[in-house]
């Protein structure tokens, strides 16, 4: 089966049982059942033997899932077996900690340069990460084959740059800006929404309070 086939939502597990398998071959599990891990994920053992069946299952009946080789399956999926290069686009204190930030590094995530409009900024470091002046973006882009810009600006500076990444010939966009971006089909964007999140948790509280109140616990 293709993969533009396969649903968003089996897409969207794929990174926690990739999560969750690493955990378990560094424990130094070698293998697992479908029952065994969906005790472990939260995730009914139905549904993870059909997540995996998108891709033409990995098990073998009576043994389970042989941990390290799902692991690495699944990374293969994810197209970890690669390096994907990367540019930032705003050097503040959200991109110098995505820049920072180590786990990117290790999943082959690499940073190669940054770029900001603040010159006070730029003809810095960030870690091992130069940071250049905005106009620069295109050319680096283009002599250093980049897959994928993070954009870590403003909402109001957000729509320009996408303009400038479009006309470069970058894959993807890992967008940290606070307004979703719309671009052509064959650019791959990601909208990350920290707020969303956030606001998400405050509403699980609340409702977790008034179920208190209610049952007298409070």
């Amino acid at each position: 089966m293709e993969d533009r086939s396969i649903s968003q939502a089996v897409i969207g597990r794929l990174p926690r049982y990739y999560r969750y398998l690493g955990d378990l071959r560094s424990e130094g599990v070698e293998r697992i059942s479908s029952q065994e891990l969906s005790g472990i994920m939260n995730v009914t053992a139905s549904q993870i033997r059909q997540d995996f069946n998108n891709f033409g299952g990995f098990g073998q009946q009576g043994y389970g899932y042989n941990v390290n080789t799902l692991y690495q399956e699944i990374g293969r999926i994810l197209g970890l077996d690669k390096i994907h290069t990367m540019v930032l686009i705003g050097a503040g204190n959200l991109g110098q900690a995505l820049v920072n930030y180590v786990s990117l590094k290790n999943r082959g995530f690499i940073f190669k340069a940054a770029f900001d409009t603040d010159p006070k900024r730029t003809g810095r470091m960030i870690a091992d990460v130069p940071v250049y002046p905005l106009e620069r973006l295109p050319e680096f882009i283009d002599a250093n084959n980049i897959e994928i810009a993070v954009l870590a600006v403003p909402r109001g500076a957000a729509a320009d740059v996408k303009d400038i990444l479009v006309h470069t010939g970058i894959k993807a966009i890992w967008n940290f800006a606070h307004v979703d971006l719309e671009v052509p089909e064959d650019i791959q964007v990601e909208n990350v929404h920290l707020h969303d999140s956030l606001m998400k948790l405050s509403y699980n509280i609340r409702c977790h309070d008034e179920e208190e109140v209610k049952s007298g616990k409070r």
